[in-house]
């Protein structure tokens, strides 16, 4: 008899329940969600909630998407095979909330997290607390302490991040993130976000109680294989408003459009089309916004023709980085390597937008993405949340579309000075910590260094410290750096990290600074292939009067690369 799959739809009250009791087995990587994704969901939340004056019984439910169990028929048992972030934020943000709402609210949401142990029963398991969703082993018992039980929030502030796993950094970090958001919100609007997450807030519980099924299940919902996609659709429906006798020509215009950029590509510059349109971050399918913002099928031909074919080539030269023109392609081609290494794409709507306008005017083009490169790299620096990503480069395309003076002071394309000032200030802090961006800058800064020509063919390049992290007793560095406080402030700065083409080796990478320098930093032939590490190189030694010279320096350059001190300049064209 085959195994029956169940799935239907749940508000979250009905998930934190007692006919759910969620585990997440050792198989599953740990919890992996960032500040960025946490706040997003918060976000989308407190968007979709709106205006305040709206009973929460006339808010349209919001869908918080499908998750997987194993789960037997009648049993609240449940094995997360898919789902395991959705569930630990929802568990982190009713725990915030809990910690900002009137008492008689908390001790509600205490319920959701966990069902507390009934002291006088006969059966020893019935004392204990029951909680909705346990973690993997690593991380259960501090998820419990710290998270789900009351006055864990306090701890948690107090915790020394340094003593952490990753996991359980990305749980303290989200939470008061969290925290510090719903406490900037009014009471009234904290208990409205708490009854439309608990009542309106929706996800679609698919289970079986087996793996095999499981995983079936997981697969298909995940499925990235060549099923018919938006694009194929698209094609059907705008092709076929065509006349007749023009349908093959635009058949095979699109066709070698989507063949020249290939499938994925394709896809992806719908959903850039549709911010082009919609300037607003998605609600919906892309197929539905692209019918619903773009309406192709009302101007098909000038829809390929004006909007489709442009936008593709403007995509593959930024990709490519093949920009052609009698002047600037190579200085214009050198901004799109540098875009591409944001490590986000929200910034590629304008750049198309403006591509595909301005393609016969490279002076102009080559201002512009010297500025957007600076924009995306002040918001990836600055850790911008993709709901700030899309509100600035939605500002950002309504001007390119309407024509707006970009240069002016108020252009949404200029860093503002405070985010000029927040960039300096994340810069000049423990930039090795920051693991999203040190090898952004250090490779940007390398760059700037030798003068725009530095190219990186490297299969690996990775960022290590002088100074190193844990130096060995009596060891030399010591000497230099005697105050453990004052080294720790030290070891993490952009003036004491280097880059090197190949793995770290951690047993070298405490060596004493003459051996390291030959040993580690130089390779084989004792140069560096990048100049910032070749600098160090030629020091004699490595103090902290050193580490603060350097640290000005480089600080120096990289204020001078993205202009940190002209929040809003007014460039003149060339010519």
């Amino acid at each position: 008899m085959p195994n029956r799959i169940h799935g239907a739809e749940y508000p979250v009250d009905r998930i934190f329940c007692g006919d759910f009791i969620f585990s997440i087995p050792l198989y599953q990587r740990p919890y992996a969600w960032e500040v960025e994704q946490a706040e997003a969901l918060l976000d989308d939340l407190l968007g979709f909630l709106g205006d305040d004056s709206a009973p929460i019984d006339e808010v349209n439910p919001y869908f918080l998407g499908s998750i997987v169990l194993i789960k037997s028929d009648g049993l609240p048992e449940a094995e997360v095979v898919d789902g395991q972030q959705r569930l630990t934020t929802l568990t982190i943000l009713l725990a915030v909330l809990r910690e900002v709402l009137p008492p008689e609210w908390a001790k509600t949401i205490t319920e959701r997290l966990y069902q507390k142990g009934n002291p006088v029963d006969i059966n020893p398991k019935g004392r204990e607390n029951r909680y909705r969703l346990t973690l993997r082993e690593r991380d259960a018992e501090f998820f419990k302490n710290y998270v789900q039980i009351e006055g864990g929030m306090a701890k948690l502030q107090a915790l020394n991040k340094a003593v952490l796993s990753d996991s359980q950094e990305h749980i303290r970090e989200n939470a008061l993130k969290l925290l510090e958001r719903l406490t900037a919100i009014s009471e009234q609007k904290r208990c409205q976000l708490t009854q439309f997450i608990l009542y309106k807030c929706l996800l679609v519980v698919v289970s079986t109680p087996d793996m095999d099924s499981a995983y079936r299940i997981f697969s298909v919902l995940n499925d990235r294989g060549l099923d018919l996609s938006h694009t194929d659709i698209l094609k059907s429906e705008v092709i076929g408003k065509i006349p007749e006798a023009q349908q093959e020509q635009y058949n095979k215009l699109w066709e070698d459009t989507e063949e020249k950029l290939g499938r994925d590509t394709f896809r992806d510059l719908f959903s850039h089309i549709r911010m082009m349109y919609r300037k607003a971050k998605s609600q919906d399918t892309v197929l539905k916004e692209i019918r619903q913002y773009v309406k192709p099928t009302e101007h098909p031909t000038h829809f390929i023709d004006d909007v489709l074919y442009p936008a593709a080539q403007a995509y593959a030269d930024i990709q490519d980085c093949a920009y052609e023109s009698h002047q600037h392609a190579e200085a214009i081609n050198t901004c799109f390597r540098y875009l591409n290494r944001v490590d986000n794409v929200d910034w590629l709507p304008p750049a198309i937008s403006y591509l595909s306008r301005y393609s016969n005017q490279p002076a102009q083009l080559l201002w512009f993405f010297t500025q957007l490169d600076r924009l995306a790299s002040g918001l990836m620096i600055r850790r911008a949340n993709i709901n700030e990503r899309m509100r600035r480069y939605a500002t950002l395309l309504t001007w390119i579309e309407e024509s707006k003076d970009l240069q002016s002071p108020e252009s949404p394309l200029h860093l503002t000075q405070e985010e000029c000032h927040d960039v300096i200030q994340r810069l000049n802090g423990p930039l090795y910590l920051e693991s999203k961006i040190r090898l952004y800058v250090l490779l940007r800064l390398d760059t700037h260094l030798s003068g725009g020509e530095a190219v990186y063919n490297f299969p690996r390049i990775t960022v290590e410290h002088v100074l190193p992290q844990n130096p060995k007793p009596e060891s030399e560095w010591l000497d230099w750096f005697d105050d453990e406080e004052s080294r720790q402030g030290y070891v993490h700065r952009l003036g004491n990290l280097v880059l090197l083409s190949r793995y770290k080796n951690s047993s070298a990478s405490n060596y004493d600074f003459e051996t390291k320098k030959q040993k580690y930093f130089g390779g084989k032939d004792g140069v560096s292939p990048f100049v910032i590490t070749t600098q160090v190189l030629k020091e004699t030694e490595w103090t902290p009067d050193v580490v603060e010279r350097r640290q000005k320096d480089l600080i120096g350059c990289l204020t001078k690369l993205w202009r940190l001190d002209e929040p809003a300049p007014v460039m003149a064209l060339q010519a």
